[in-house]
């Protein structure tokens, strides 16, 4: 925080300057800063700044470290790695209180997990209370963060998970993969994740109509499965 307030400080003056210049931008700019300067004065991150979706870019242009999304992971024991204790309960109320995520794992149940093999994962995990490694909610929570989802390509030769922003449309999507395929896209063949595990694959989910044709406008949902259609 002092960071930021030291950084927001210097720049100011000549903010300010410009502001009374008659620069628009430069007066949205100087608000934002000095509404991010309300809020570091009082011992709060930048992150918890109220402000329009207009206001995104430019806000992220301040290059703030409190800006940046936080994920709190508290190591417990292996008695409290379901529920969690007094001291991650007290960190979790910190980070609703500044905005940012939390997570319990227990370290020495995921040491001993990642020596175990797969077949005898479950047995243990339901022996210490849990149904899933804490490896599995980190990673969730992560995503959750950052605002992340992930689709997913699947061919005879093999399959692939590709990372994009929560919100993004299909063309989008495909520019992932390679910018040829957003320019040319035409649409995507979509299966859901669901629908593809329970129809065996591909060729299952379009035998029992589970594959649809998504257009330009398509906002891609976590764990779609997805084939590009594009125009060379």
């Amino acid at each position: 925080m002092l960071a930021d307030l030291d950084s927001l400080e210097k720049r100011v003056d000549a903010l300010e300057k410009k502001a009374k210049g008659g620069d628009k931008e430069a007066k949205e700019t100087l608000d934002l800063m000095q509404r991010s300067l309300a809020l570091l004065r009082e011992g709060k991150p930048a992150r918890l700044l109220v402000r329009k979706p207009e206001e995104e870019q430019a806000f992220h242009a301040l290059g703030l470290l409190t800006a940046l999304p936080v994920l709190y992971v508290c190591n417990v024991d292996e008695g409290s790695a379901a529920t969690g204790n007094d001291f991650s309960r007290r960190v979790e109320a910190r980070a609703k209180e500044e905005g940012a995520g939390s997570v319990v794992i227990s370290a020495k149940i995921e040491s001993e997990i990642a020596v175990l093999p797969p077949a005898e994962r479950a047995d243990y995990l339901a022996a210490v209370g849990l149904k899933e490694p804490g490896l599995n909610r980190l990673i969730r929570a992560g995503y959750a963060l950052l605002n992340l989802v992930t689709f997913f390509t699947a061919g005879p030769k093999e399959a692939r998970a590709w990372t994009v922003t929560r919100g993004q449309r299909a063309p989008q999507a495909a520019g992932t993969i390679h910018t040829d395929f957003e320019k040319g896209f035409i649409r995507a063949e979509t299966i859901s994740y669901d629908d593809y595990v329970a129809c065996g694959g591909e060729t299952g989910a379009k035998e029992a109509g589970k594959m649809r044709l998504e257009g330009k406008d398509y906002v891609v949902a976590d764990g779609d499965v997805m084939h590009f259609r594009f125009a060379t």
